[in-house]
Parts: structure tokens; sequence; C-alpha cells
């Protein structure tokens, strides 16, 4: 029952709880909207109120499309000849009437491409990561998730009739302990590259412990366009690979690669593969052509460039994903606002999407940026230090280097905890 109003004795309604928990949102600087952004790669023009001064055409770092293959020609093409043969949607689930044979082509490249004997598409990552631990985590298995884990993860853990512990960020003496008391089975579930911090997880050490105790490995590869590549680590242990075909690939959806019989199984069981609508033929065709790219000479010239910019930003640093912490949520907000006024937009990141406390600036490079938007970025993010100061960046988080812009490093810093968040 609704808590009763103290003054009067009578339960708030609906109207009134809304607009409490809205102004909540508003007083702790955590209210959002998105904004539209007509664009067509990084370079478009920011909709909302430029009349204060700001600059509605911007260059964003915000965008996962981290090799800028939603634009491509080949990806754009596949994508409007599949429209024209089969239409812009799938009309029903893949195992009643919504499968189609590009469907069964894209399934094929992406086990080929990440050296898995099946794989198996769904409309979004989301949904994979949902489906996965959803028929992997049964009553009486464990589930052991990284405390910095993508909120599919979290939620498709929540789902699952599983037993779920949480383990310390990247702490793997911390995983084998809740391994050992697992009353049965256990599967251990983790990004390969976490969405907000770009740090990567121990996979060594994560493979060891789920060899030793003979538990399931589940990665998220999501945001691993430059790597690691997991597979050296994983001899001698049941793993499954879950990706998207949303952000490498610049398309629309996820899928779930292993083992013939693992595959089989989450299709016959994984709840948010069977009773939803199969991924559209455009984005199955799209995603199908960026694969087939990956694995060219262009596909290689891509990730190199990435990889420069990367190395030119934020030397040393495994991924495009390089957070800028500033703490409160009126700072990172603030800081967002100092780059758009300057053709510059990355959207601050504030909780609950990271803990409290570590409120930030998360910026995304992509192949599509110009080696001078790299550039320049760099110099305008020496601006937000020096306006701002940082807190230092997330766990695992490499210093900036570029054009003077230096951010504390990593080494001492302290980011308060999300163990028990999940």
């Amino acid at each position: 029952m609704a808590p009763e109003d103290a003054a009067t004795g009578a339960r708030p309604g609906w109207g009134a709880w809304v607009a409490a928990r809205c102004a909540e949102l508003e007083a702790q600087d955590r209210w959002r909207a998105p904004r539209p952004f007509d664009a067509r790669g990084p370079e478009g023009t920011l909709g909302g109120d430029a009349g204060d001064g700001g600059r509605p055409d911007v260059v964003a770092f915000a965008s996962n499309d981290y090799l800028g293959l939603s634009a491509h020609p080949a990806v754009v093409a596949a994508a409007h000849e599949a429209l024209d043969r089969w239409g812009a949607g799938a009309g029903a689930s893949r195992l009643v009437t919504g499968s189609r044979p590009v469907h069964h082509e894209l399934e094929a490249a992406l086990a080929a491409h990440w050296g898995c004997e099946r794989a198996v598409v769904f409309p979004t990552g989301f949904a994979a990561n949902l489906g996965v631990l959803g028929t992997f985590g049964e009553a009486g298995v464990r589930i052991c998730s990284d405390e910095l884990n993508h909120a599919s993860i979290v939620d498709g853990a929540r789902l699952a009739r599983a037993e779920v512990r949480v383990y310390r960020h990247g702490d793997v003496e911390h995983l084998e302990a809740l391994l050992a008391g697992a009353p049965g089975r256990a599967v251990v579930v983790s990004d390969l590259v976490f969405s907000m911090d770009g740090d990567v997880a121990p996979v060594a050490g994560l493979a060891r412990a789920c060899r030793r105790h003979d538990a399931l490995l589940v990665l998220d590869e999501a945001h691993a366009v430059l790597g690691p590549d997991p597979t050296p680590h994983l001899e001698g242990v049941a793993a499954v690979r879950v990706g998207t075909l949303s952000k490498t690939l610049g398309a629309l959806g996820g899928f779930v690669a292993g083992p013939a019989p693992f595959v089989e199984l989450v299709v016959n069981r994984a709840r948010s593969y069977i009773f939803t609508t199969a991924l559209t033929p455009p984005d199955a065709a799209a995603a199908l052509a960026a694969v087939r790219l990956l694995d060219t000479d262009e596909g290689a010239a891509l990730r190199a460039r990435l990889a420069a910019h990367v190395a030119h930003l934020a030397p040393g640093h495994p991924s495009p994903i390089v957070p800028v912490v500033l703490g409160s949520e009126a700072r990172a907000v603030a800081a967002s606002e100092l780059l758009r006024r300057r053709g510059i937009w990355v959207p601050a990141i504030r909780p609950p999407t990271v803990p409290p406390g570590t409120a930030r600036l998360r910026v995304s490079l992509s192949a599509a940026h110009t080696a001078e938007q790299v550039t320049r970025l760099g110099r305008a993010l020496a601006q937000v230090r020096a306006g701002f100061g940082t807190d230092g960046p997330g766990p695992g988080a490499a210093p900036l280097s570029a054009v003077g812009a230096t951010v504390p490093s990593a080494v001492g810093a302290t980011v308060p905890s999300a163990v028990g968040a999940q």
C-alpha cells in the first residue's frame, strides 16, 4: 500500500507520486531528455534550445559506432536491398514466421568471425543478455556478476531464477571465493570491455577460475572493437560469447555465439528470443555486410585508424571509451555544456548509469572522426580540466594526455563501490 500523507492521512495519487519523482530527479541534476541529433556520422545539428549562445552544429563524441560503419556505402546498400526484397519488418518471432534467409546467413558469418560453432541473433544486445542469462541461470545456479557490468547483464541476472552474487570489479580472488561457496553449478558473467570506464576484464583470470570450478563463462564483447580477443584463454572452459550488432557493426541487434548445443538451448529456452518479433531484415543485412567488411583490408584500416585516435587522446588506454570523471552531477552537466558551446557534444553520464560520486563525461571515439577533430577535443578537455577539475578517472581508465590535457592518473583513485547495487 502507498504511504499515507502525514497531514491528511490520505494516500497520494499517481499524479502526485509522478510529480514528486520528477522533482526529485531534477533536484539531483539527474533529469534526462533525448535531444534530436540530425547527423550521418559524427557531425550534425544538435536540437534543443540554442538561443543561449550555444552552437547547434557539433561534432559528437558520444556514439558507439566505433568504425563508422552505420554510414558505410556497402552497409547502407545492403539494408536498401533487403528492404526492397523482404520489407521493413520480420512480421513475427523467428520460430513462427519471422526467420528470413539473411538471418541464417548473418548467424553463419558471426559464428565464423568469432570462431564459434554456432550463433543466434536477437533484436537487441539487451535482449541477448536477458536470453542467455535466463537460459543458463535456472534455479539452483549461482550467477557471479562483476559489479560494473552493463545494465542488460544486471537485469538479465535479476530476471533469472538463479542466485545472484556480485564480485568486486575485476577482482578474481573475490570471484574465486564466490565460486568456491556456490551450492551447485555457477555462471560467471562479465563485460569484456566495460562501457563506462573503457577498461578490460581480467579474462585470463576469469577463465582460470571458471576452469577450476567448472563454471560457465559468459563474456559480453559489445565494446571490444579493439580487443582483447579472449579466444586464447578459453581452452577447456565452457564459454558463451555475447555481442551486439549496433556498435562495431553499425546496425542494430545482438547475438549469442558458442558451442552448438549451448546456442541451440538458447534458441529453445530464451524468452527474449522466442516471444519477440525478429530482427528486421534490413538490420540483419546491414550487419551481415559489416561483418564481411571486418575481415577485409578496409576493416583492418578502420581499426588501425580508431586505435590511432585512442593513442593520441589517451596513450595506453585499451578502448575507444575514455571517461573524464568529474564527481558531482552538476559538474558533469556544466562540463558537457561547456564543450557544446565549443562545438563538441559529449553528454554527461550520471547515476544510476554510474555509481554516485562518479558522474562523468564519457568520450567515445570513432574511426569516422578526423585527426583534427580528436585534437580539438583534446584541447577542449584541457579547458574542462582547467575550469572544473576532475576527481580522477574510473577504475582502469588511462590519463588523458592529448595536447596538454592531463587528467589525474587512476593510481590511488577511489571510486565508490557499486557492490550490492545490482
